[in-house]
């Protein structure tokens, strides 16, 4: 090793014959010598007489009695733990990225070749990362691809940011998706003097996503379809019962006005038995009458646009109850409505059901000397709703389920007379609104009709 000026001062010092008031200078001078020419480790000697650097023995120093041994290791080991360092983070960057399933790499700026990349990548194109850290993106793909890469990576140093795109690539298992992200890495000057890439492949995803979006394409075309029928049987279905109850009008007219005639000119002459059967044909055509009224309006209760409008449910209830105490004057009901009952609905289809409720609770109280209708609003499992309540003879809850279907009675029709098409027709109209419907009953304990309906906003929503 050259001699370097600081030994060469720390050796004439030596070679004076220095006293020990120098003894700081030739300790100083040693360790300048020995830190230019290496690494200085100093010792003292129990006997501190003698002093060594760099491997040579320099003497005694008078009396000061110091000794020590320069070593001219530091430099080097240094050096040896800064690349051990180096290497250990670069192993544990490389099992980091290797047990990942996105591809990484990183290429200089400069010259575009590969500083590393992990083992994802080398399964994907087929090349060692011992062979592609000599070579650039020329030395793997083919031109073209490999000059799009280019310009590609140094736009990103360019721009200094990071970018995120969507790509596709030729690999061992065939044309793949990913999304990729690239990012430049800066030096300490801050310049960018690498690229590094990070692209997670989304093959299966995309496959997921295009087979959703075709299956949501097949089902929206066969709801679309199924729907289509369903509206063209409802309009059939509509058309035919609008087409049987205006064709049976006009025979049951008929029955109801020769029964009168029979009636009023031969009655003189017709026994109590005749009279009886003349008058059970009026009745029963009066019967099929209503029936018929009830069948066109559950079909209006299908069919009919909706338009929506603030409806008063208070003077509503006050409205329909009025006219049934008209046609029945005789009895006493009591009628408690809350004020102020408002609902977003269809007028006239509301005042169907509504009419529908409270003529049944008019009817199944019939039997009662204190009567009860009430009308009101009640929150129930959380839900608001509207409720239409009567003290009447109620029902078995076990036959609940047939309440809301056509021709289902759950009372004779010797007890109570009706057509099984009422309560039907207040389900068909709480639907049609977006609302819910139920009933809780006790057997001779009266009923309640819950229902609401979905608000404007909700249905906007």
């Amino acid at each position: 090793m050259a001699m370097t000026a600081a030994a060469t001062t720390l050796r004439s010092l030596l070679t004076r014959g220095v006293g020990t008031a120098d003894a700081r200078s030739i300790l100083g001078a040693a360790v300048a010598a020995a830190t230019t020419m290496g690494c200085l480790l100093i010792r003292k000697h129990p006997d501190r007489t003698t002093m060594a650097v760099t491997g040579v023995n320099l003497g005694l120093l008078g009396g000061f009695g110091v000794y020590c041994l320069a070593l001219v290791a530091r430099a080097g080991r240094a050096r040896a733990e800064a690349h051990n360092e180096a290497a250990a983070s670069h192993n544990q960057l490389q099992k980091l990225i290797d047990n990942t399933e996105s591809i990484i790499y990183m290429k200089r700026v400069d010259n575009g070749r590969y500083l590393l990349v992990n083992r994802e990548w080398e399964r994907l194109f087929g090349v060692s990362r011992e062979r592609v850290v000599k070579l650039d993106d020329h030395g793997v793909f083919p031109p073209e691809l490999a000059g799009e890469l280019r310009a590609n990576d140094l736009q990103v140093a360019d721009a200094g940011r990071t970018v995120q795109y969507e790509e596709t690539a030729d690999s061992v298992d065939g044309v793949r998706t990913y999304m990729s992200v690239k990012f430049p890495v800066l030096n300490s000057t801050g310049k960018p003097y690498a690229v590094c890439g990070i692209s997670t492949d989304i093959t299966e995803r995309k496959r997921a996503e295009d087979e959703i979006r075709r299956l949501n394409s097949n089902l929206e075309t066969r709801v679309a379809q199924r729907t289509a029928e369903l509206e063209a049987s409802t309009k059939e279905l509509d058309a035919f019962a609008y087409s049987v109850s205006h064709d049976l009008r006009a025979p049951l007219r008929s029955l109801h006005g020769f029964s009168d005639a029979l009636l009023e000119d031969y009655g003189d002459v017709l026994d109590d038995v005749g009279k009886d059967y003349l008058n059970r044909l009026q009745r029963n055509v009066s019967r099929m009458g209503r029936m018929i009224d009830a069948l066109l309006n559950l079909s209006r209760a299908t069919r009919a646009d909706l338009e929506r409008a603030t409806v008063d449910i208070s003077a509503m209830s006050q409205e329909v109850i009025g006219d049934l105490r008209g046609t029945d004057p005789d009895r006493s009901v009591e009628l408690i409505v809350s004020d102020g009952l408002t609902v977003e609905a269809d007028p006239h289809l509301f005042r169907l059901a509504l009419q529908n409720l409270l003529a049944n609770a008019w009817k199944f109280t019939a039997t009662r000397d204190n009567a009860v209708i009430e009308v009101g609003r009640t929150v129930h499992s959380g839900d608001s709703y509207f409720f239409v309540r009567d003290n009447g003879v109620g029902f078995d809850m076990a036959y609940a389920g047939k309440l809301f279907d056509a021709f289902q009675r759950l009372h004779t029709t010797s007890d109570f007379e009706g057509t099984g098409i009422g309560l039907a027709t207040v389900a068909r109209v709480v639907r049609r609104h977006g609302g819910h419907i139920f009933a809780e009953a006790e057997v001779d304990r009266g009923a309640t009709f819950y229902f609401n309906l979905m608000s404007l906003a909700k249905e906007a929503g």
